[in-house]
């Protein structure tokens, strides 16, 4: 069976906690270039280090992970705002 490529949020929300690869891969207890790896989703990750990297960033695992492309964190954002005041979204 052909794996599935598994998009993430990884580089944006290390660089929004101000943290290098290497403070990462340390944290969670990988080598630095697996980070790069992953960030740049030339590999996928295994169950037990998407739970580790998903709790290192106390968010819930699709909010880092999933298997169609990602809408970016700030049409997220809108799409709640625009919701929140009751206009339709696209």
């Amino acid at each position: 069976m052909k794996n599935r490529k598994i998009y993430n949020r990884i580089s944006i929300l290390r660089k929004g906690r101000g943290i290098s690869r290497k403070e990462l891969a340390r944290k969670i207890g990988v080598n630095f270039q697996t980070v790069g790896y992953l960030e740049r989703e030339e590999y996928n990750p295994s169950l037990d280090l998407a739970f580790r990297i998903s709790e290192f960033f106390n968010l819930p695992i699709d909010m880092v992970f999933s298997t169609k492309p990602m809408k970016s964190i700030e049409k997220i954002l809108m799409e709640k705002e625009t919701n929140k005041n009751g206009k339709t979204t696209e």
